[in-house]
C-alpha cells in the first residue's frame, strides 16, 4: 500500500473516528461522517501537523476526495 494513503488514513482515523479500511482513493466527503466544511479544515490542518507540510487555499479547494488529498501531498513533498 501507498505510505502516504496509509498515513492518510491514520489521520482519517483520528480525525473523523472511522476504521482506516474505510478510506480509498475513491472515498468522498459525503461518505464519511462529519467531513463538511469544518472537518475538511480539521482534517487539512491534521494533515499539515503529520506531514510537516502547510497546504494553499487552492490546494483545500482540490481535496476533493482522497486521491486528490494523496496527489497533493505527494506533490509538496516532492517538488
Amino acid at each position: 500500500m501507498d505510505e502516504i494513503l496509509a498515513k492518510v488514513r491514520q489521520v482519517f482515523r483520528d480525525t473523523f473516528n472511522c476504521e482506516p479500511g474505510q478510506i480509498s482513493f475513491d472515498t468522498k466527503p459525503e461518505q464519511v461522517k462529519g467531513w463538511d466544511s469544518l472537518g475538511h479544515v480539521t482534517l487539512a490542518s491534521e494533515l499539515e501537523q503529520a506531514f510537516g507540510l502547510s497546504f494553499e487555499v487552492d490546494d483545500l479547494m482540490e481535496m476533493e476526495d482522497v486521491a486528490a488529498i494523496v496527489q497533493i501531498i505527494r506533490r509538496k513533498l516532492n517538488p
